[in-house]
């Protein structure tokens, strides 16, 4: 079985009748910035120790930024499911869940360049 690829819209109807749930794979500072709400937090670099029990005899949607990371581990994530759940990757990730008029939660926006650098805003 390999993991197949879900549409945003297909991927919403599922969630709304309760038949699968989302899965974010981003990092946490990802997270933070912007997620969508009731998402699994499940990120690739503790993906090996992450729990699916909520998952458990559903369509597990799992996503990223853009996709890209989900498709690269798709072979993983089908191993993680395997007896737990049924996989899929949303397509185009969180930014095609956006794109679709979906709502997600937005956080605090990182600091810019230079309050990175200098640790304070550029004066006006």
């Amino acid at each position: 079985m390999s993991v197949k690829t879900i549409s945003p819209i297909e991927a919403h109807r599922l969630v709304t009748d309760g038949r699968a749930v989302l899965v974010d794979v981003r990092e946490r500072h990802e997270i933070a910035r912007e997620h969508i709400d009731g998402a699994i937090e499940l990120p690739l670099t503790g993906f090996k120790h992450g729990d699916l029990g909520a998952a458990q005899g559903r369509k597990a949607i799992f996503f990223c930024h853009s996709g890209g990371r989900t498709r690269m581990y798709a072979g993983q994530i089908e191993a993680k499911a395997s007896g737990i759940c049924e996989p899929y990757v949303l397509g185009g990730g969180i930014l095609a869940w956006r794109k679709a008029g979906f709502p997600t939660v937005q956080g605090p926006k990182p600091p810019g360049l230079f309050q990175r650098l200098f640790g304070r805003k550029p004066a006006d």
